[in-house]
């Protein structure tokens, strides 16, 4: 017990003794400072509240009075009590905040953990994929300086690209790091050009899958429409539909499971690759034979005329068509 007042004791002395002092610290957007009093972190609002940047702060009861602007070698005193990193910055978020990626997902994923985009907050210098030095304090990244050391010319190269909206995938120059790919990808999901460039392209992708399905639709009719001629032809000595044996396999096991959910029953089929020609029965024993297509056993043509409308129509919903006709 006597332990506890002691601590007790000490805090409330630091406490004292901190209302005097003066202290550095970040202050990003939304006026909020941290400093940390006998090994406690502290949180104060700021007067003037809509302080952004490094100040030099005093504290008055629950609130952080800004009494002047800290100079860089406090700053860089400040920051050097914590991790660095080297970044390359994306896109701004809004204000001094913008979003980075590392400049080597190694080196981050050592000592950070995985590799991540991070907000790096207080930016006064650099633009869109600048290389940078960041500082990690607690879980809050602070833009440092632009990092000097740094070749220039993906940069360059980077903003080039990114003017004349190529993607990502496209490789744009020789000694291009996937840390710079992902960066610069970072930059294309927010801007509005990529943005619309890309849904014209998944715009054109669909037509040509629509264009494709239906080519293939189309040819499957046409060959089911060839069998149902040849079979109808007396001088035809091709293989006609097969009358054997119930089959155990998994595609016979799909087609009847389908036709006796609609109420009807399969009494044979040929597999013709792109589709299956079923011979099957209604409730009633009438005989029909349907090109139907493997993959979801919609109907490619359904042995009568449907004014177009076969392919709205799955292998089971068929049976109550044709028994309503």
């Amino acid at each position: 017990m006597r332990n506890v007042r002691d601590m007790l004791a000490r805090m409330a002395e630091a406490e004292a003794a901190f209302e005097g002092t003066r202290f550095v610290a970040p202050c990003p957007q939304g006026g909020r400072v941290r400093t940390r009093v006998a090994g406690i972190v502290r949180t104060f609002r700021t007067a003037p509240a809509d302080f952004e940047g490094w100040g030099v702060f005093r504290p008055d009861g629950e609130t952080a009075r800004l009494v002047e602007e800290a100079d860089l070698p406090l700053i860089d005193a400040y920051l050097s009590l914590f991790p660095r990193l080297r970044l390359r910055l994306a896109r701004p978020l809004g204000g001094t905040i913008w979003l980075a990626y590392p400049a080597n997902e190694a080196d981050m994923n050592q000592r950070f953990g995985p590799p991540r985009p991070v907000a790096v907050h207080l930016v006064t210098e650099g633009g869109r994929f600048e290389p940078i030095v960041a500082h990690a304090v607690g879980g809050t990244w602070f833009f440092a300086a632009s990092d000097r050391r740094a070749d220039t010319a993906p940069t360059e190269a980077l903003r080039e690209a990114f003017r004349q909206t190529v993607e990502p995938d496209v490789p744009m120059f020789a000694g291009r790091t996937p840390e710079m790919r992902t960066v610069y990808e970072l930059a294309a999901q927010a801007d509005p050009r990529f943005r619309q460039r890309r849904r014209e392209r998944q715009a054109s992708a669909r037509r040509e899958a629509e264009r494709e399905g239906r080519r293939q639709r189309e040819q499957a009719r046409r060959a089911f429409e060839a069998d149902v001629r040849e079979q109808d032809d007396p001088g035809w000595y091709g293989p006609r539909i097969h009358r054997g044996q119930p089959r155990d396999t998994g595609d016979e096991r799909r087609l009847r499971q389908a036709l006796r959910t609609g109420g009807g029953e399969l009494r044979d089929f040929n597999d013709r690759g792109e589709y299956y020609l079923v011979e099957w029965t209604t409730g009633d024993g009438r005989v029909h034979t349907s090109a139907i297509s493997r993959g979801d056993l919609t109907v490619v043509s359904s042995g009568i005329c449907l004014s177009g409308r076969d392919r709205d129509f799955d292998l089971q919903s068929l049976v109550g068509v044709m028994e309503r006709r």
